[in-house]
């Protein structure tokens, strides 16, 4: 691709150079996909490595961490992501964000995590810690399944966390559609063909999650016979599930039948 320059002073060379560079971003996006000029694109995943890390029926002993974050009033959404290390990612984003950031108390800041398992009890103590020394900050978590929920004490590190503000929620097809636009290097003309999990297993464990923040015991039982590496969801519901748990939830799972009573 040959340009001619002939431009009669530096201002006009400075709008023809902004040109050419708006064309080479649209000509790149077309070819690649997500934009060479988008700052985020060199810490972008791979959609291999989201469809193996996000997928919900999977029981994968790696975590991956898609987060963002937002100063003030500003527009702009800083993204990045992370994976396990010898330490929880947890716990490598909140010693990289202190280290790299400074926390102005007039100024909030909004950080947003997409994870591929819920925080441990350990990582759960050490994000309310963060908190309560960086009080100008919210935290949103999207998680795509939870870590051993059957521990009571992961579930109450859960429950603490919701009891410090912080927003717990199931990543839904929403969620896996935006973090397939902003988070993941894929094919050209592939923006819109993020992975279809089936909407089920998000449903258990939304409503295992309600459970959790609701002080009921565990409902969702997970198993695997490594043979096969087959995945069991199974729920298993008691009085106090049926008690407390709206109606509508219970049937959304597809797995039970609510009694008919005519009148």
């Amino acid at each position: 691709l040959h340009f001619l320059i002939c431009a009669a002073d530096l201002e006009e060379q400075s709008i023809f150079f902004l040109r050419v560079q708006l064309l080479f971003d649209l000509i790149i996006s077309w070819l690649t996909g997500p934009s060479a000029g988008d700052a985020t694109s060199r810490r972008r995943i791979e959609p291999w490595e989201f469809e193996v890390f996000f997928d919900p029926r999977e029981l994968r002993k790696e975590t991956c961490l898609l987060y963002e974050l937002q100063w003030g009033r500003s527009r702009d959404i800083w993204r990045h992501t992370g994976k396990n290390t010898t330490n929880h990612v947890e716990r490598n984003f909140l010693a990289k964000i202190t280290s790299e950031r400074h926390f102005h108390p007039s100024v909030h800041c909004s950080i947003v995590w997409f994870l591929s398992w819920s925080p441990c009890w350990e990582c759960s103590e050490a994000i309310r810690e963060f908190l309560d020394q960086h009080p100008s900050v919210t935290l949103v978590i999207y998680v795509a399944r939870l870590f051993q929920h059957m521990d009571p004490q992961n579930r109450q590190g859960l429950r603490d966390l919701v009891n410090h503000g912080v927003t717990i929620q199931i990543m839904g097809a929403p969620e896996y559609d935006y973090c397939w636009r902003n988070f993941v290097n894929y094919p050209p003309g592939k923006e819109a063909h993020w992975p279809r999990f089936p909407p089920v297993w998000m449903t258990l464990y939304a409503l295992e999650l309600h459970c959790i923040i609701l002080s009921l015991p565990p409902c969702l039982k997970i198993s695997r016979r490594c043979q096969n590496q087959l995945t069991f969801f199974r729920l298993i519901l008691q009085n106090c599930h049926y008690q407390t748990i709206p109606p509508h939830i219970l049937l959304a799972t597809g797995l039970i039948q609510l009694p008919v009573i005519y009148r």
